[in-house]
């Protein structure tokens, strides 16, 4: 199945190489589940942060039947509390490098599509032990 994409760009110019490199990533999502019906991917580097450097935030909206999971991938910068200056208002490393954002992003959304496919096969583990009488019940009907 050819997992339709879309992707936007916002406050960045749109690049060839940067869409390649969403649409590889997004690609490589299909080996673990392929009922995807959708999948938006928002790259945005937003204006507030000018004298920091490029800060890169991705989101991913991917829909599969019933459910629509995201991931905003966002730079978290470090407490005020900490520093003494604003100059040490640095974000993460890998929040500078889009593609390394993207990676990251496109690595948090596989994590949730595998639990999710975990769930469709109810391979997921019950601790409370009424629950594990429930599906047991479930399991024999």
């Amino acid at each position: 199945m050819i997992l339709p994409l879309q992707t936007t760009f916002r406050n960045v110019d749109a690049s060839p190489a940067v869409a390649a490199r969403v649409r590889e990533e997004a690609k490589k999502l299909e080996k673990y589940f392929d009922h995807i019906t959708s999948c938006h991917v928002i790259v945005e580097a937003p204006h507030r942060h000018h004298l920091h450097g490029k800060l890169f935030h991705i989101r991913i909206e991917l829909r599969v039947p019933g459910k629509e999971l995201v991931v905003a991938h966002e730079p978290a910068l470090m407490r005020e509390e900490q520093s003494v200056s604003h100059k040490h208002l640095e974000v993460e490393g890998p929040h500078k490098n889009l593609y390394v954002a993207i990676r990251d992003a496109f690595k948090a959304m596989r994590r949730q599509l595998q639990d999710y496919v975990h769930c469709l096969r109810r391979e997921v583990k019950i601790h409370h032990p009424a629950l594990k009488e429930e599906r047991k019940t479930l399991m024999d009907s």
